[in-house]
């Protein structure tokens, strides 16, 4: 029976591009072979739906195969599963030169292996990395799973001791010529898929696809300033590619860890620091930490507020892609106390009495205030909180 590629992605003949993407992705997530492995009906409907799609998903494609039926593409689309391939999309090139190509009297010339190169593929990676390797940047080892060349076949997918043969099909040209009509077309040969070789006795380990999955170890460098969700890319860290086409990228993809002491804002580190009562009232100089280690003196001036901030130039994380550092803000927490003994409330109940109502437009009341604060912040304070 003809083959319905509409029927196969169930969409209809008027889908949409976006309505043809999307049906390809449900129906290739539910039979995907690597989530079914060992499963050949699923292998088998994955190819169907995939070789539906390369020819669905492009618009000279598809106009042929709406007017010609499946003639029009016979051979075009991919055939899932190569000589030297492996799951996903096959590089079926320009269907409109594979058939226009007769109608000048160009014979195919094969594909070959290095026609058919394709690009490894990009692998992703996270990594969780301290703010303190942050700042002064780091070198951090990576093992992590990707396909390399097979060293049992050295790439070849075939088994050692044998070899590739001549298609039987095409006669190692990897494409077959056919009339159509009074058309003579020349289209990719589906029986080597293009290469114009076949595998006699597959590799037993990579079972033909002179690829295979292996544990690879490398080291990436954590430049210094680096955040939260920063992408690093890694050249050629990748999956290698096939028939010798190039080797895919490594994306390092950066988590923080959380800091104890220290939250971050962008480039700035905010710390927070705890004052008793009559530290922020009366004013005092306070040693905090910092990230480099070297701890740094701030001056809290008197009558300093809850959740007031103090800024340290140059204090803070490197600027990753600048010169210099961000900032430290210090942000002040004050303690009130919650148990107090008779005796500190007695204290208390005086000082408050001596601040008398809050006059905040009469700058004489406010000088009078003042005297009396001064008057009593080396006595009333000390003898309640012992500082």
């Amino acid at each position: 029976m003809a083959k319905d590629y509409y029927d196969e992605l169930g969409v209809p003949r008027n889908a949409t591009e976006a309505e043809i993407k999307k049906a390809y992705r449900k129906a290739a997530f539910k039979c995907h072979p690597d989530r079914h492995p060992g499963d050949q009906k699923a292998e088998s409907e994955f190819k169907k739906i995939n070789n539906a799609y390369e020819v669905l998903s492009d618009a000279k494609k598809r106009r042929l195969y709406d007017q010609f039926g499946e003639a029009g593409v016979s051979g075009a689309a991919g055939s899932g599963r190569g000589p030297g391939g492996g799951h996903g999309f096959q590089d079926v090139g320009d269907i409109f030169g594979d058939i226009f190509e007769g109608f000048f009297g160009q014979q195919g010339q094969g594909g070959g292996r290095g026609s058919r190169a394709r690009r490894g593929h990009d692998l992703k990676y996270e990594v969780e990395v301290s703010l303190e390797d942050a700042y002064e940047g780091t070198r951090l080892p990576l093992a992590y799973d990707r396909v390399e060349l097979c060293l049992k076949c050295d790439g070849t997918g075939a088994k050692s001791g044998t070899g590739l043969k001549r298609c039987s099909t095409c006669g190692g040209n990897g494409r077959v010529q056919f009339s159509q009509g009074f058309f003579s077309m020349t289209q990719t040969c589906s029986t080597c898929g293009g290469e114009g070789q076949i595998i006699e006795i597959p590799c037993s380990v990579c079972s033909g696809a002179g690829r295979s999955k292996k544990r690879h170890k490398v080291t990436i460098r954590i430049p210094a300033g680096v955040y939260e969700g920063a992408t690093l890319r890694i050249s050629g860290e990748g999956e290698v590619g096939s028939h010798g086409g190039p080797t895919g990228d490594l994306y390092v993809v950066v988590r923080m860890k959380p800091h104890a002491r220290f939250d971050r804002e962008e480039d700035d580190l905010i710390f927070e620091h705890r004052l008793t009562f009559p530290q922020a009232a009366m004013g005092t100089q306070v040693s905090v930490p910092t990230i480099s280690g070297e701890p740094s003196k701030i001056k809290i001036p008197p009558g300093t507020h809850d959740g007031q901030m103090f800024r340290i130039g140059e204090k803070g994380m490197p600027r990753l892609q600048g010169r210099g550092k961000g900032d430290m803000l210090v942000r002040v927490k004050i303690d009130i106390p919650k148990d107090l003994t008779p005796r500190q409330k007695e204290l208390l109940s005086e000082f408050d009495k001596t601040l008398g109502e809050p006059e905040q437009n009469d700058r004489a009341a406010s000088k009078q205030k003042s005297k009396i604060h001064e008057r009593h912040e080396g006595g009333i304070f000390k003898k309640i909180f012992g500082q």
